[in-house]
Formats: C-alpha cells, structure tokens, sequence
C-alpha cells in the first residue's frame, strides 16, 4: 500500500512546481474525480481554522463509524476525568467479557480481530485509564475500547456529543458486538460530526484547553498513518484517529502546519471493492488539500 501510495506522490511532485493555484472551485472538482475513479462511497470534511474556509462533499452521509467512534469515547473519559468523576489513575480490571446491547448475552473479543493483542494475555490484571486509552487511539485496541466505553456510558457519550454539537455521531455500544450489528445496532458517524468533535479539539474546547492539549498528544502517537499523514511532507504533525472494517476506510482529525496554522480534515468511505486503491485516492485528496491550503 506504502509503495503505491509512494509512486503516486512521487510522480505528482514531480510536476508541483508548475501546477497553477487551485481555487476552491478546481479543488473540489479534482477531489470528487479522485473519489469517483473508485467504486464506493466517499464523504469529506475541511475546514481551515484561521481563515474558516471549508469544503465539503457528502459530509451528512451516514457511515459505519469502525473506529473513529474512539474518539469520542477519549472525550468523554476527559469529561469525567474533568468533573472529579474518574482519573487518569484509576485502574480498570482486563476482563474480556462484554455485554450485547441486542440481547444482554455475552460475548468476548478475539485477538484476531483486533488490531492491539498484548492486553489479552494478561486477563485479571488492571491497567490505568490512561493506558488504555492510548492503547485505543494509538494502537486501536478493541479490548481497551469496550473497557472504556462500558465505564463511561454510552448514554453520557452520547449526551456530550450532543452538547458539543456533533448529533451526527451515534456511539451506541463497544466493538464486536455480532449480536447488534447483525439487527442494524451500529456507532456511526457522519464526515460533518467528526470534523465538529476534531476543531472542538483543535480550539481547545472539547472538555478544556488541558484536556484537549493532552488528547491532541495521544492523536498525535498514532500508528496508523496510510490516509491522511501519507499525501502530506515528511515531519508535518498530524493528530488523528483511523478506523477500518472490510469495504470500509476512515481518518479524521488536525493537521498542523509549519507556520502555526492548522485545519481539520475528515475522510471516510464505503462499499469500496479495491481497499488498497480507496486509501491511496483519500491519500491523495490529503495532499490536494494540503495544496490548497498552503499554495
């Protein structure tokens, strides 16, 4: 995937210096014949935050969230942290027993499926809350996640994601939950909700000023970097979270320029045929909207 993605950015660099300047017009157009050069469905969100240019395309669309519904999860844990409710410390117990949202049986998560494995091998040990939520966004750990998700409370989720303006994004339940997700119980999001949760983040007012500057140090750490980070120079800072499922191919978050400026960026996608091809056309669009800002 890296040597594809490699060989476009290449080829196309090559010719930067003579490429004139993109309007908003000419940017969206070349963004949506990226996007419908593939099978699937693709949204964006942008918005620049010093200047509040945005573009859009699809940004209402409802799609599975995979795992960008973490990040919600880490505000919400900040929230509480926050109110005096939890800390940082507090040590939460390895159990890989869950409980479906359909039907109140339980079910436990496999590390095949999962993207982190290192915690299922220590069952009845503890681990901070600050541990596990960087192994979450960092590593997108699924153990870490329905840890999380089942001590702050869908329902307090959901009622900060209301109070941060971001409707759009529903977390109902942890991950792997086969039961929900076979009758139509799913967390999804839409490009415009993420992209309200990242420049909460970004101006500092997702929980507080603290709290958002110490999440953006963790989206920072991220270890999945093939959409987003991919299109864009060597060194540039990127604080995001990445989520996948077959067909489906996610980033959201901030991109920090060299001269202070920053914007947010959401990309998702779905009922892709190609995966590999999906990510390297979205990492495309991050270079073009890297262009576009910085020209």
């Amino acid at each position: 995937m890296r040597l594809i993605i490699f060989c476009l950015l290449t080829s196309l660099s090559a010719r930067s210096q003579t490429l004139p300047p993109l309007t908003r017009e000419t940017c969206l157009q070349k963004i949506d014949s990226i996007f419908r050069s593939q099978t699937g469905i693709f949204a964006l969100a942008f918005t620049e935050l010093s200047t509040g240019r945005q573009l859009f395309i699809r940004e209402h669309e409802s799609f599975h969230a995979a795992s960008t519904m973490k990040t919600p999860v880490m505000i919400e844990i900040y929230r509480q942290i926050e109110a005096g409710r939890l800390r940082l410390s507090d040590t939460l117990l390895l159990k890989n027993e869950f409980t479906s949202i359909a039907d109140t049986s339980h079910y436990t998560l496999s590390p095949d499926d999962d993207s982190e494995t290192e915690l299922y091998r220590h069952p009845g040990e503890g681990r901070t809350i600050s541990q596990l939520i960087y192994l979450m966004i960092t590593a997108s750990s699924n153990f870490a996640t329905n840890l999380l998700v089942e001590r702050a409370g869908p329902q307090n989720i959901a009622a900060t994601l209301h109070q941060l303006g971001a409707d759009e994004i529903h977390v109902l339940r942890g991950v792997e939950d086969e039961k929900a997700f076979e009758i139509g119980l799913n967390n999804t999001v839409t490009a415009a909700g993420l992209a309200i949760i990242f420049e909460k983040l970004a101006k500092g007012a997702a929980v507080s000023p603290a709290a958002s500057e110490a999440m953006i140090s963790i989206l920072l750490d991220q270890h999945y970097n093939e959409i987003i980070p991919a299109g864009l120079p060597a060194g540039t800072r990127v604080a995001h979270k990445t989520g996948w499922i077959k067909g489906i191919n996610h980033d959201s978050g901030i991109v920090f320029l060299p001269d202070g400026r920053k914007y947010v960026l959401v990309l998702l996608s779905k009922q892709t045929e190609d995966d590999r091809a999906a990510v390297a056309a979205m990492a495309e669009v991050s270079r073009i909207i890297y262009r576009y800002v910085t020209q």
